[in-house]
């Protein structure tokens, strides 16, 4: 299963930073937490948000350490 922008949501905007959800479903959490993974949404995120994955298998939550045009470096939080 691709990223899908309709599973992405905003749970809270503060001062340039952006708690963001989504429902990754039966996706597995290493290839949601995994660079470029948010490539296409990275004009909406920027480096230290925070998003809340949840899974079937699991819920985590990643860290974006860069996002720059087509690109979306993630770091899961452990």
């Amino acid at each position: 299963m691709a990223f899908a922008i309709r599973d992405l949501s905003v749970l809270a905007y503060a001062n340039g930073f952006t708690l963001w959800h989504y429902k990754a479903g039966d996706e597995a959490l290493s290839v949601v937490s995994g660079d470029d993974y948010f490539a296409d949404a990275s004009d909406m995120m920027a480096a230290g948000d925070m998003i809340m994955v949840s899974a079937t298998e699991a819920c985590r939550i990643v860290c974006v350490a860069a996002a720059d045009a087509g690109t979306v470096k993630s770091v899961p939080l452990t």
